[in-house]
């Protein structure tokens, strides 16, 4: 069953979603512990890069509870968790507002991080654009006349802005290089991150189905869905495998650990039989990229 929602302030915890920046935090992360592998690490780079990430993913979260009660999507009949919007206890205009903030807490943040991180005045306008892109992406997933989310291209969004762009990015940032072998591993996370969206998007299956939301899942139904998951999650984990063999960094196999319960979670979405028991999972898959980041990150410096 759904948990009630009672006062106001419960609403906003629910409408800023903690248990999803784990996940967004995971590519900082990455990056960071490349660039310290190549000796280049700059913790100031890494707590305003996070913060920024942090911003960024409120911003989405209060988007997509806002966007999806306009179009339908958080509708009674959704099994997920529900939305504060959905709840009647935050407004329309008062979840706006809120979007206007974190928007632009996210852009000062940037800001900084750019004043911080690079000289060059090209490079300025390089990052300061791909940061407003993101935080375009992160309005627009499910807000709006024509939310990109509604239209499929979900998952495209978060192997891109989880993955490449927020490990490559963070890299070049402490490092103002690009380094080949951050690739596999930007690949890896945005593979991950895709999963995670995929897993929430077969719980919704059903009210994405009646709300016009053509999710990937919606698209072509839950049995290849769940093999486009195993997809995601095996195909992470062998780019490590090919990682530690090409670099000789075997200790970052280490990340292998929560590769095995990451298969575990494969295998739950797979056996799950209703929305309800699809839901654990979703949690589960983020908090195992993270760890995986975690473990990966400790056996590179070992």
């Amino acid at each position: 069953m759904k948990q009630k929602i009672a006062t106001k302030k419960e609403a906003w915890l629910h409408a800023v979603r903690l248990r999803t920046l784990p996940l967004a935090l995971a590519s900082i992360f990455a990056g960071s512990f490349l660039a310290a592998w190549m000796g280049e690490f700059r913790w100031e780079i890494l707590l305003l890069a996070s913060l920024t990430t942090i911003f960024l993913q409120i911003l989405s979260n209060l988007s997509n509870d806002y966007g999806d009660t306009v179009h339908g999507a958080d509708s009674a009949e959704r099994q997920g968790p529900v939305r504060a919007v959905q709840s009647g206890l935050i407004s329309l205009k008062e979840m706006k507002n809120g979007m206007y903030l974190f928007g632009a807490l996210s852009l000062v943040s940037g800001l900084l991080l750019l004043f911080v991180a690079v000289q060059d005045w090209v490079l300025f306008g390089v990052f300061l654009a791909l940061g407003l892109a993101a935080i375009w992406a992160s309005i627009s997933y499910t807000s709006g006349k024509n939310p990109y989310g509604y239209a499929g291209l979900g998952d495209i969004s978060v192997f891109i802005f989880f993955g490449l762009l927020g490990v490559l990015g963070t890299y070049f940032l402490h490092t103002l290089s690009f380094e080949p072998l951050a690739l596999g591993i930007a690949v890896a996370l945005g593979l991950f991150s895709a999963a995670v969206l995929n897993i929430n998007n077969i719980r919704d299956i059903e009210s994405d189905v009646k709300a016009g939301k053509r999710s990937i899942p919606v698209r072509i139904g839950r049995t290849k869905a769940v093999r486009y998951n195993w997809f995601l999650i095996l195909g992470g984990n062998a780019i490590l495998l090919g990682f530690a063999i090409f670099t000789g960094a075997y200790f970052s196999l280490l990340a292998l650990i929560p590769g095995i319960l990451m298969i575990k979670v494969g295998k739950g979405v797979q056996d799950a039989k209703s929305s309800q028991e699809t839901d654990p999972f979703l949690k589960k898959m983020a908090m195992s990229t993270l760890l995986w980041v975690i473990l990966f990150g400790v056996g590179l410096l070992l």
